[in-house]
Formats: structure tokens, sequence, C-alpha cells
């Protein structure tokens, strides 16, 4: 971790992982991770390759895609604070299935594979929770397999806002920007067609354009 800046346990401390944890605990896993900061674009993963880090997302977000031999894009997710990836390679030492790109610029908390894998056998709430992880994974892959195959664009696009949403001041509410090129990459669908689809729900008052590209949910789920 000597190419890399240190971490504080506090800055550990606000990762779901590793929350609850007692300040010892913190400081002794500190040790062992160092922060990379990653300019927006920056290929982080890259499929096919096999790693030997593990990442968490300190704060900013990152895509997970595939590219074809064309250089077109499909996005299978957004993932934003608290996030980790590469913890599978540490399991099956598998060439990774897919790339991760940063969506904006991103502080990640590094640590080598050997190293996590030691904290996850020391701290078995930390590995609860990275199973916990993986498991909620398998049930949104689960999730929007059963999009792609039984909704219709208007069906995912919906789907989709709500799976980005998180609850705001009693409201749904999509904090980071995502581009309409974006979700239609998520969604399998063309940008002139997911552009349709917005507008026609922010026609209908279910759907408001926020602040900083943020996006509001106004209705409540069922009304989707």
């Amino acid at each position: 971790m000597s190419n890399k800046h240190a971490v504080s346990a506090t800055a550990l401390s606000t990762l779901p992982v590793f929350q609850g944890l007692e300040a010892a605990h913190l400081d002794e896993i500190a040790r062992h991770a160092g922060m990379r900061r990653v300019a927006r674009g920056v290929p982080v993963v890259r499929a096919g390759e096999v790693m030997d880090n593990v990442y968490f997302v300190l704060n900013g977000s990152m895509k997970v895609l595939i590219c074809d031999e064309d250089g077109r894009e499909v996005i299978f997710t957004i993932i934003g604070q608290g996030a980790v990836f590469g913890e599978m390679g540490m399991l099956d030492a598998a060439p990774r299935s897919a790339s991760v790109v940063s969506a904006m610029a991103t502080d990640l908390v590094v640590f080598s594979q050997a190293d996590f894998l030691h904290i996850m056998k020391t701290h078995f709430d930390v590995c609860l929770r990275v199973m916990g992880n993986l498991a909620q994974r398998l049930r949104d892959a689960d999730r929007k397999i059963e999009s792609l195959a039984l909704m219709d664009v208007y069906g995912r696009v919906a789907r989709l806002l709500l799976d980005l949403a998180e609850p705001v001041d009693g409201k749904n509410v999509i904090r980071k920007k995502i581009s309409k090129q974006d979700i239609a990459k998520m969604i399998g669908a063309s940008r002139e067609m997911v552009s349709r689809v917005m507008k026609d729900l922010i026609a209908r008052g279910l759907v408001e354009e926020g602040g900083q590209g943020q996006l509001v949910l106004l209705e409540p789920m069922d009304a989707f």
C-alpha cells in the first residue's frame, strides 16, 4: 500500500461493512488499507483481468459495465458510497467478468486481497456483511433479468428509477445525476426511447427534476 494514501479509522467507520466495530479493531484494519482517488472515466478494473485488490467506494460513484468489440457498452449497475467490488476475485481467483469505471471523481479505500481475506477470517461481522452484499447482488441480478424478460421499456425505466432512489425527507430521490444514455445502457433500450419515457413520467407528475441533476419520484411505489 506504499503507493497509496493512508486511511483513517474514522473514514472506515463510514463504510457499512465496518460500522459498529470497536475503535481498536478499526485502527488495526486501517493499517492494512490505502486510499486511491480516481478522476471521472478512469477504469479501475478491466474485464478479463485477474484482480489482486478489494475496493470500497468512500465517496463518488462507479459504473460496472461490459463493452463489445465495437466499443458499445452495457451498464450492469452504478454503485456509490459504501459499495464494495473485487471481493469475488478473492473467493474464486477467476478473471473479472466486468469492468468498473469511475462515473465521477471518486475516492476508493483499497485492500490487498490477502489482507482483506485475513480481515474476514478475524472479524466475523465483516465476513457476514460481505456475504450479505453478495446475496443482495444476486437478488439485484434476478430483478434485472426479470425486468428485461417481462417488462417493456416504460416498465424497465420505472423499475430502474425505483431501484436507484433512496428516501430523503419522505420522498424517493435519486441523488446522483444519471444520464439518459446511461439509463439506456442499463436497461437495453435506445436513448431516444428513454427520453420519451422520461418526458412522459415528468408530464404525468410522477417524476420531477431537481437541482444538480437529482430526480424526485413524486408518487408511491405502486404508482409506477
